[in-house]
């Protein structure tokens, strides 16, 4: 399940099996000089079939756009064993329903992918990354801004993390913060065509910030070897967790002014309770990771967590699963993002397509959506 059926290099759409892992295809795209839209730090083992029932969101969103504009069509293996082929290559067709829809992000429950077609863009010829440091959230928020005024359609990435995050790279991966020491951190990449208008706009947005103190230091790479190792302090935020003992994650969208508030009530509700508490993730779309360690799993500091992040995400009318599904950890919370009458109807078009349940994970969820 790991095949790429074509490539069509004028388009510049991708039809591939579902196994394929994203690195991989990635490779196979800037060797024709194009590059996927999705990109992940997992990306070296997550499979592009998994990407899009999940519609994973990732680095590039803010540029590209979800996988539910990039995707053009779909196979899949419905509960009953048909096999529905729905692997357009047209990037318009309104003949009816937009079928793949329902089962990009469907987690699996509605039916397996099997393989993919997707609109790729063409590799961009200059790239630059930025990494800034900010003495408060605030201040991230009002470069933010600027820098989507400023930069506009050669800014592919805005990315944050706190000091806590900093702290843990450099304790267990030995990674250096290549600016003096910050609250905040700001990784911003641009994608163009022109490498001299494109320095020339970065150039201009990093005096205007500098200027104006929103940001206090920081450093450009132009060449790959440094852009990767910058957005290595952003991408591997993960795996140094890995080294803190058990870490229960949340991936939550807010209202961008409040992504950061959620860190800091977690942190005064938890107290001493947790070993770390950390905020890190996509501020272009107001997407936040949270993350909170213990030495080993914690069932009294689990139920000090939960319900506690869902109430308070529902309060701001934010999403409990902004990028990763709701899986088999978050399938009784559902009701914290979505109104009952639209569960009901997921559980009814679940009922219409599997009606005994074959693909049906979510075994303890409430009658309505099974």
């Amino acid at each position: 399940m790991n095949q790429v059926f074509a490539f069509d290099n004028i388009s510049g759409i991708l039809t591939c099996q579902a196994g394929c892992v994203l690195e991989n295809l990635s490779h196979y795209l800037e060797e024709r000089d194009f590059i996927m839209p999705l990109d992940l730090g997992a990306k070296g083992s997550c499979h592009i079939g998994g990407n899009v029932s999940t519609n994973a969101g990732g680095l590039r969103l803010l540029r590209y756009g979800s996988l539910r504009g990039t995707v053009l069509g779909l196979e899949v293996v419905l509960a009953d064993g048909r096999v529905l082929n729905c692997l357009a290559t047209l990037r318009k067709d309104n003949t009816g329903y937009d079928l793949k829809q329902l089962f990009i992000g469907s987690e699996g429950t509605l039916g397996v992918i099997t393989a993919v077609s997707i609109l790729c863009p063409r590799k961009p010829k200059a790239v630059n990354v930025a990494f800034l440091g900010c003495s408060s959230f605030q201040q991230l928020l009002e470069t933010f801004q600027c820098c989507r005024g400023m930069l506009g359609e050669i800014l592919s990435a805005f990315e944050f993390l706190d000091a806590s995050c900093m702290n843990l790279l450099e304790k267990h991966l030995k990674l250096t913060n290549p600016i003096t020491e910050c609250p905040f951190y700001i990784v911003i990449e641009t994608a163009g065509s022109n490498a001299t208008h494109d320095e020339e706009k970065l150039h201009q947005f990093l005096e205007e910030v500098m200027t104006s103190s929103l940001v206090t230091d920081g450093t450009v790479a132009t060449e790959a070897t440094k852009i990767k190792a910058l957005w290595s302090l952003r991408e591997r935020v993960t795996e140094a967790l890995t080294h803190e003992g058990y870490t229960y994650k949340y991936d939550i969208s807010l209202p961008v002014e409040k992504i950061y508030d959620l860190v800091q009530d977690m942190r005064r509700h938890l107290g001493g309770m947790a070993k770390n508490v950390v905020g890190y993730g996509h501020v272009g779309d107001g997407n936040l990771h949270l993350n909170i360690t213990s030495p080993s799993k914690d069932f009294a500091l689990l139920a000090a967590i939960e319900p506690y992040v869902y109430e308070w995400t529902s309060q701001w009318k934010g999403s409990i699963s902004a990028e990763h599904g709701l899986g088999l950890k978050k399938r009784n919370y559902i009701y914290y993002s979505k109104p009952s009458e639209a569960v009901a109807l997921m559980g009814s078009i679940k009922a219409m397509l599997d009606p005994k349940g074959i693909l049906n994970p979510y075994k303890t969820l409430p009658d309505n959506i099974n």
